[in-house]
């Protein structure tokens, strides 16, 4: 959409875009827990909209707080609206400080709705021949529409004129309210005539001109809709009024007084920090946050970015001032400690140049290997790593950094072992609070320390245009590396003290993270043997099966289509084979989601292909297809990278690639495991926690009957089976087991009775029954459950056995769906939290055990509640049962901890 501009005058339904954006956007918050999607969604649409339209004149209008006239007219006007979100009526004020800020008049007249004051603007612009352009999203504005008048959508990039209202409607502009009053509003509770919708109301407005003439021919309307529209002959009055915006209002402004003013940086800035929106930040201080209306007098230059000058970051490029360094390093008893490197890839990266830096807001940045055509003389890498390398290697002084685990792999290409690592900022802020999405060196700066960083994308640019660090001047890569690091102690300095004052967190941080990164640096270099002509031939065989699975599929449906296609899949299962509609998109079309799918397999055989067909695709792709790409040519084997800061209950996760999510409990999944091999001369160990959540379930709930289970080594899920349905256990049938084993994994979930019914297939109320009888028989795990629900709502957040915190701002959420999910949160995250700390304290403890008695066995991989050794062949059996003991010890619950160990020459066999 480009607009004319400059526009005479732009009016802007405010109060449409806040709740549209709302909707629309997903729930994004600040690292306090506020709300700030909204107000981020509206803010781009007005900055859009300004640099489009360039307006002489503007106002953005919102509703008044209160009642209106037509409250008064009509009682039950919107009294289907439910009331407004505790999440949308927050950030009404943050919006309204930001429309000012950007030197915009707001507007907001009592007793009236936004509409009428638009409509009345409108108005007086005509009489003066003034063309305005109305930006909403609300089609009743669409009666406003004429010859000066065009409404435009910035959401949908949609205009409406005369033509676009009467292809849209099928009626023009001057029959809108009719047609309004015909078919109604529900949001509104505006009644209009049962059984008649948008296609009856234009069909009839085009006969007959006007509402008024069809009710002046109401009784020659044959069939249903006629007799319903008789009968309901009298609320159409009140219906047009309700829906006729009201143009004759008197303003407390006049058109020459809504003149776009100067922006307030100022206030832009501080709005932008409280919202945590480091975009928009970095465009203010540029200048180029809000795009110039025409006739707005100019900005006001943008105070200089909040950071340290460049005068305190030194670039050392002789020996003597690097020795100066050196001795001032070896002399503190902690430094921040960064590398620049050419990749980002671990494995491949080089380093370009090292920083550090001992006090706030002095750092120093050593080139070593910026190769561009002019490049300055620079150390020697090789010389000036050696002289670091007695700091590194040591333990003191202490190491502080960003993803220090990054630091170290690269230090390794370089033969050197970085010990040491006292403090991660990215672990300190993950331990502080791990609900926060963001905890990378930017976005830090700004939310802790309101400053805003250099990027690498502002000195390297951007997509293929993009260089890497080498490339880049020294001038320009000095100021960027030596912030690195000081930003790193700056940091440390401001989220350590606030670590120690919790005790419990500080606990976690420093007897489980920052052990962590070596254990994980290490398992990351060794990496993982991959047999690529076995993954070549399965690819052949899946490309075999996904073709199998197709010609099926299109036997089903009567037709060939593509399979990934959800428009094609659209069609053929809602409109050719008229399955039942689940659930709409939000553009209101039929769902084809996974589990959408999978509730309709239960009935019918083409879904259930569908899926099938997906998960094989999937597999080829993720996998299959790309794990012989990921071979590291230097080592002919397979490095994933290990993620401590991302998973809000302290899990780790994996990617380059993703070894969480190789199915175990497919064929085609455990067949892509056989290809994880050992080399000649080893075998490959898998050591697997066993009901890992259930026995810490046990353990926080104090039930008597659960730990009972337990300690004697009873099946667990035969024993529920048997307390459930009144058995002896061995009279327990498979059906009942699968039942019980559902409830119990179910619950540490938050399962409703819904879910139980329709994983196990049965009705919702036997569904319920099964869970009554469960928590009669186990009544601690019903006291557990509301225990976790009423501490999260008390004091905000739920521990794990630890002390791990996981914050729950939405506990307390009018809205239902957050609230509840955030209940269920509460019940599963302090024994997914306890499982993922417990695996933690196993890996270092092992890896200590490793390294110190050089025992002939290394640590691959870690999935979940398994680790993967590769173990020499002729002490396999010895290694797996010290393995499994250390793991049992991890942690002292009130039900023994169990570990199953296997061995074999793939991953596979060894599970």
């Amino acid at each position: 959409m480009s607009g004319p501009g400059p526009t005479p005058l732009l009016l802007i339904d405010g109060s449409s875009y806040l709740y549209r954006a709302f909707h629309a956007l997903p729930p994004l918050t600040n690292s306090k827990g506020a709300p700030t999607g909204a107000v981020y969604g509206v803010g781009n649409m007005l900055r859009k909209l300004v640099g489009e339209y360039r307006p002489e004149r503007i106002a953005v209008v919102f509703d008044a707080p209160g009642k209106t006239f037509r409250d008064e007219l009509f009682a039950a006007y919107k009294a289907n609206r439910p009331a407004m979100p505790d999440d949308l009526a927050q950030q009404i004020e943050p919006l309204h400080r930001l429309v000012r800020a950007l030197g915009l008049p707001l507007l907001m007249v009592a007793n009236v709705e936004a509409d009428d004051v638009i409509g009345t603007l409108a108005r007086l612009a005509g009489e003066c021949g003034m063309r305005t352009v109305i930006s909403t999203g609300d089609k009743d504005m669409a009666q406003l529409v004429n010859g000066h008048v065009t409404l435009v959508n910035t959401m949908s990039d949609t205009v409406l004129d005369r033509a676009g209202v009467l292809e849209k409607f099928g009626v023009p502009p001057e029959c809108i309210v009719d047609y309004l009053a015909l078919i109604g509003d529900s949001s509104d509770n505006i009644p209009g005539v049962p059984k008649v919708g948008p296609k009856t109301a234009a069909k009839w407005l085009t006969a007959y001109e006007s509402l008024d003439g069809i009710l002046a021919h109401a009784e020659e309307i044959g069939g249903k809709v006629g007799e319903s529209l008789r009968a309901h002959l009298d609320q159409l009055a009140l219906s047009r009024q309700l829906a006729t915006i009201h143009c004759e209002l008197t303003l407390p402004v006049t058109l020459d007084e809504l003149v776009p003013g100067a922006p307030d940086t100022a206030e832009l800035r501080a709005l932008a920090s409280e919202l945590e929106v480091g975009s928009w930040l970095r465009e203010v201080d540029r200048g180029g946050f809000v795009p110039a209306a025409a006739g707005a007098p100019a900005p006001a230059p943008p105070p200089p970015p909040v950071r340290p000058t460049t005068a305190d970051y030194e670039t050392l490029l002789t020996p003597e001032r690097l020795a100066h360094w050196l001795e001032r390093l070896a002399a503190a008893p902690l430094f921040a400690f960064d590398t620049e490197t050419t990749s980002l890839d671990y494995m491949a990266a080089e380093i370009v140049g090292v920083s550090f830096a001992i006090e706030p807001d002095e750092a120093a940045y050593v080139p070593l290997a910026h190769r561009y055509l002019g490049a300055p003389a620079q150390l020697d890498r090789e010389t000036v790593l050696a002289q670091l390398r007695p700091l590194l290697e040591a333990d003191t002084p202490a190491k502080v950094g960003q993803n220090l685990k990054f630091d170290r792999n690269v230090l390794a290409n370089h033969g050197i072992t970085l010990r040491g690592i006292a403090h991660d900022t990215m672990l300190q802020s993950y331990v502080l609070n791990s609900m926060v999405r963001q905890h990378d060196l930017d976005s830090l700066a700004l939310r802790e320390l309101g400053h805003q960083t250099v990027r690498f994308t502002d000195i390297a640019g951007k997509g293929a245009k993009q260089i890497t660090f080498d490339q880049i001047e020294i001038d320009v890569a000095a100021p960027y590396a030596a912030e690195d690091a000081d930003i790193a102690l700056r940091l440390h300095q401001q989220l350590w003290p606030r670590l120690q004052a919790t005790p419990d967190l500080a606990t976690v941080y420093q007897t489980l993270e920052i052990p962590l990164v070596p254990v994980l640096s290490r398992m990351e270099r060794t990496g993982v043997l991959v047999d690529c002509g076995m993954l070549a031939r399965q690819g052949v065989e899946l490309d075999r099966d996904i073709g199998d699975i197709a010609q099926r599929a299109w036997a089903e449906a009567g037709c060939e289509f593509n399979l990934g296609s959800a428009k094609q899949l659209q069609e053929i299962l809602f409109e050719r084979l008229g399955l039942p509609v689940v659930r709409k998109t939000p553009k209101g079309v039929p769902s084809t989601a996974e589990d959408v799918l999978q509730e309709l397999a239960a009935d019918y055989a083409l879904p259930g292909l569908i899926l099938e067909h997906r998960a094989m695709a999937k597999l080829k792709s993720t996998y299959v297809d790309r794990l012989p790409r990921q071979v590291c040519e230097r080592t002919g084997r397979i490095h994933t990278s290990y993620h401590q800061a991302v998973a809000a209950t302290g899990r780790l996760s994996s990617s380059d690639p993703n070894l969480q999510n190789i199915p175990i409990r497919t064929e085609a999944g455990r067949r892509i495991r056989q290809a994880f091999i050992a080399p000649p001369g080893q075998r490959l160990l898998a050591a697997d926690y066993s009901q890992i959540e259930l026995r810490i379930m046990a353990h926080l709930s104090g039930d008597a009957g659960l730990q009972q289970a337990f300690a004697t080594g009873q099946d667990v899920h035969r024993a529920t089976a048997a307390e459930v349905f009144g058995l002896a256990p061995e009279a327990v049938s498979g059906e009942q087991r699968r039942a019980a084993k559902a409830i119990n994994f179910g619950l540490i979930y938050g399962m409703s009775a819904f879910g139980l019914g329709r994983q196990l297939n049965i009705e919702r109320g036997d569904a319920q029954r099964y869970i009554e009888r469960y928590f009669q028989r186990y009544p601690g795990v019903r006291a557990f459950m509301d225990q976790m629900r009423e501490q999260a709502r008390e004091a905000g957040y739920v521990s794990t056995v630890f002390g791990r915190r996981l914050y729950l701002p939405e506990i307390a959420s009018r809205n239902a769906a957050r609230r509840q999910y955030a209940e269920r949160t509460a019940i599963n995250a302090p024994m997914q939290g306890t499982a993922a700390d417990i695996i933690k304290r196993a890996m270092i403890d092992i890896d200590d055990w490793l390294q110190r008695e050089q025992v002939p066995a290394r640590m691959l991989m870690q999935v979940h509640d398994e680790l993967v050794f590769e173990v020499r062949e002729d002490r396999a059996a010895e290694i797996g049962e010290a393995v499994g003991a250390r793991m049992q010890r991890a942690a002292e619950l009130a039900v023994p901890l169990e570990v199953e160990v296997g061995i074999g020459a793939n991953w596979d066999e060894a599970h």
